[in-house]
């Protein structure tokens, strides 16, 4: 006779946390020069209606601490994503649009969500 598996709610909680801190979203960006350089192409479109993800430039490295608030470093090695961006929307993996406000930065289209995850060790 076999045993039902039991789960306590305190494993399930830390095997939730665990899952969650492997994976992070990226908000440290790079540009690259050559998009075979790139983790991912994006396009600039006209209308925030258009658009994946809102992006709002932020000034400091920790304010990018959101969906949507991308930090532009100088360093590709200091970056969690490197993006190219191309001039044809078709080419891209993420259409964004630039918010002036960092409070409407981020997802209209939560099924590019992944694009922006990062590994962490």
């Amino acid at each position: 006779m076999t045993r039902p598996i039991r789960f306590s709610l305190p494993f399930f909680i830390v095997s939730i946390f665990l899952a969650i801190s492997v994976r992070v979203s990226a908000q440290k960006i790079y540009t690259v020069e050559n998009r075979y350089d790139a983790d991912l192409k994006v396009f600039i479109v006209e209308n925030r209606y258009d658009a994946d993800l809102l992006v709002y430039k932020v000034q400091n490295r920790y304010d990018a601490d959101k969906p949507g608030l991308w930090f532009f470093v100088e360093n590709r090695y200091d970056a969690d994503k490197k993006i190219f961006f191309v001039q044809n929307r078709y080419d891209a993996d993420l259409l964004i649009f630039f918010v002036e406000n960092r409070y409407d930065a981020g997802w209209k289209n939560e099924k590019k969500v992944h694009l922006l995850l990062k590994e962490t060790e």
